[in-house]
């Protein structure tokens, strides 16, 4: 029973390791060949956006609403992407069901 204790405490320090090195990792998207960035937190906060002058055209607002949409997405999704590899092999620790609080799981 103490063996089994311990190894959940291990998996916790380990969860809340990852957790708090998924909330300072920043991941870049991009949209329109790089024209508009985005930067968000492996928390899922955006935290930057460029957008190339090139792109901002008065009489075409919605394609750089789609790009600035689209960076956005891409940030997150990248974002996403990394929370499941550092995240993933411990969730398979409490049966596969997920992570109770944890989003995207």
């Amino acid at each position: 029973m103490s063996a089994l204790l311990a190894q959940a405490q291990q998996m916790q320090q380990q969860l809340m390791a990852a957790q708090e090195e998924m909330a300072e990792a920043e991941v870049t998207g991009q949209a329109g060949g790089g024209l508009v960035t985005a930067t968000v937190k492996g928390t899922g906060e955006v935290v930057g956006l460029k957008i190339d002058p090139k792109v901002v055209d008065p009489d075409d607002v919605e394609t750089l609403q789609d790009l600035v949409i689209g960076a956005i997405e891409d940030a997150s999704a990248k974002a996403q992407e990394i929370a499941a590899q550092k995240l993933g092999p411990l969730a398979g620790g409490f049966g596969g069901g997920g992570l109770p609080g944890l989003p995207g799981f």
